[in-house]
C-alpha cells in the first residue's frame, strides 16, 4: 500500500473511528495532442500510477469529508441539504476543496442514483500545482467511492461526464472532458486515444519497459494561462472562418483541414493565424502518428514526435514561455532522453520527458541543475509509470 493510501486510512481511523474501504483514482498526463481539444482534434493522454486515495464507508444521512493534504479544512453537510442546493459555483464555494466531491454527489443525486451518506478521508501523491489533474482525480475518486458503496452504476464514460458536470456547475471551472475521461477510463500499460469531438476512444499499448516517463514541474505559476487560452481559441476561430471562405466544402474544425488545404488558403490568413492553424493541423497528425508508434512499440519515434510537438507549441502556437522551454531544452541535452515537451495549457506548469530507465537518475539531476542555472528555480522531477483507473477496461 502506498504512503498516501496509508495516510488516508490513518486519517479515517482518527477522524471517524474504525476502518474505511480503500479506493484510488489516478492523475493523468497528456502525452501528445495539445491545444487541439477545442479544434476537433485527437488527444492521447495516459493515466498515472500516482493520484488520489480514499478510505470511505457508508454513513446515515450525512457526508463528512477530511483531507490529509489540507488539515483542518473538514467539510460536513446533511444529505437533505446537499440535495436542495442549486448546482452553481456560488452554492458550493463555501465548501472549499470539498466542492469537488460534494459536486459529484450532487450530480449523481440529480441524475436519480440512490446516493447515501458517507465518510471519506482522502490523500494524494500528485505534486501540488503540477497540472496533473488533481481535481479530476478527486472527482473520479468520489464517483468510485459512491459507485462502490451504493452501486454499481457507472462506466468510465458516465463517471467522466458526472465529474465534468461537477467541475463546470459546482466548482465553476470550464474545462474540457479529457482530464476526467482518462482519470476514469485509463488502463495501466496503455495510452488513451480520444476523439474530443465524438468521445470515441481506443486504447493504445504504451509499454515503458526499459524506458521511463519523467514529469518535470517547472514550479512556475501559470499566470497567463486564462488570457492566452482565450486569445488562442479566438485566433483559431478566426483562422477557420478565413479558411472556410476559400474551401468549397467548409470544415467544422481546424483539425479537419489538411496541411495541403491550409497551404492553399495561406493568402487569406495573416502570418499569425497561419501559424496557429498549422499547429492545430500538424499536432493532430502527430497524435495519430504517435498512436501508430505505440502500436509498433517504437518509443524512439514517440520521443521524436514529443519534441516536434513542443517545437510547434513554442514557435507556431507560442504558449510555452521561457521556463517550459528551459526545462525541455535542459532535458534534451541529456544522454538517454528520447524526447520532451510541455504538457498542459502552457506558460508554466509541467513538461514531460521520455528517457531510458537506466539514465533516469542522471537525467533528472542534470536537468534540474541546468534549469536552476537558467532560471534560479528548483524544479521537481519525478519518474512515473502508467496506472489504472477505477472504471478502465481495455
Amino acid at each position: 500500500m502506498s504512503s498516501a493510501a496509508n495516510r488516508a486510512a490513518a486519517l479515517f481511523k482518527s477522524e471517524f473511528g474504525g476502518e474505511g474501504r480503500g479506493f484510488f483514482a489516478p492523475g493523468r498526463v497528456n502525452l501528445i495532442g495539445e491545444h487541439i481539444d477545442y479544434n476537433g482534434g485527437r488527444v492521447m493522454p495516459c493515466s498515472l500510477s500516482i493520484g488520489t486515495y480514499a478510505a470511505a464507508r457508508r454513513a446515515d444521512g450525512r457526508i463528512r469529508l477530511v483531507s490529509a493534504d489540507l488539515p483542518g479544512q473538514n467539510a460536513e453537510v446533511a444529505l437533505d441539504e446537499l440535495s436542495s442546493l442549486p448546482l452553481t459555483p456560488g452554492a458550493f464555494r463555501r465548501f472549499g476543496w470539498a466542492a469537488y466531491p460534494l459536486g459529484v454527489a450532487a450530480q449523481l443525486i440529480i441524475r436519480g442514483y440512490p446516493v447515501g451518506g458517507f465518510d471519506m478521508a482522502v490523500c494524494g501523491d500528485l505534486p501540488r500545482g503540477s497540472g496533473l489533474s488533481s481535481s479530476a482525480s478527486l472527482e473520479v475518486l468520489t464517483c468510485a467511492v459512491l459507485d462502490g458503496l451504493y452501486g454499481p452504476w457507472l462506466d468510465g464514460r458516465q463517471a467522466a461526464e458526472v465529474s465534468l458536470a461537477a467541475e463546470h456547475e459546482c466548482a465553476g471551472v470550464n474545462c474540457g472532458i479529457m482530464d476526467q475521461f482518462v482519470c476514469a477510463a485509463g488502463v495501466k500499460g496503455h495510452a488513451l486515444l480520444l476523439d474530443t469531438h465524438t468521445l470515441d476512444f481506443e486504447y493504445e499499448p504504451f509499454d515503458l519497459d526499459g524506458d521511463v516517463l519523467l514529469i518535470m514541474n517547472t514550479k512556475k505559476p501559470r499566470k497567463l494561462t486564462d488570457s492566452k487560452y482565450n486569445e488562442r481559441r479566438g485566433e483559431c476561430d478566426e483562422a477557420l472562418a478565413a479558411i472556410n471562405s476559400v474551401l468549397e466544402t467548409p470544415r467544422d474544425a481546424l483539425c479537419a483541414v489538411t496541411l495541403g488545404e491550409l497551404d492553399a488558403c495561406r493568402a487569406v490568413l495573416s502570418p499569425v493565424l497561419f501559424r496557429r492553424a498549422r499547429h492545430a493541423v500538424t499536432e493532430n497528425e502527430r497524435t495519430l502518428a504517435a498512436a501508430q508508434a505505440l502500436r509498433r512499440g517504437d518509443n524512439a519515434e514517440l520521443g521524436r514526435l514529443l519534441t516536434a510537438s513542443h517545437d510547434s507549441l513554442r514557435y507556431d502556437y507560442e504558449v510555452t514561455g521561457g521556463h517550459l522551454d528551459a526545462i525541455v531544452d535542459a532535458a534534451l541535452m541529456q544522454e538517454g532522453v528520447l524526447g520532451a515537451r510541455m504538457t498542459g495549457a502552457g506558460f508554466g506548469g509541467c513538461a514531460i520527458a521520455l528517457c531510458r530507465a537506466d539514465r533516469a537518475g542522471d537525467v533528472s539531476r542534470e536537468t534540474a541543475r541546468v534549469y536552476l542555472e537558467k532560471t534560479g528555480i528548483k524544479c521537481e522531477i519525478i519518474p512515473v509509470q502508467t496506472g489504472s483507473s477505477p472504471f478502465g477496461k481495455a
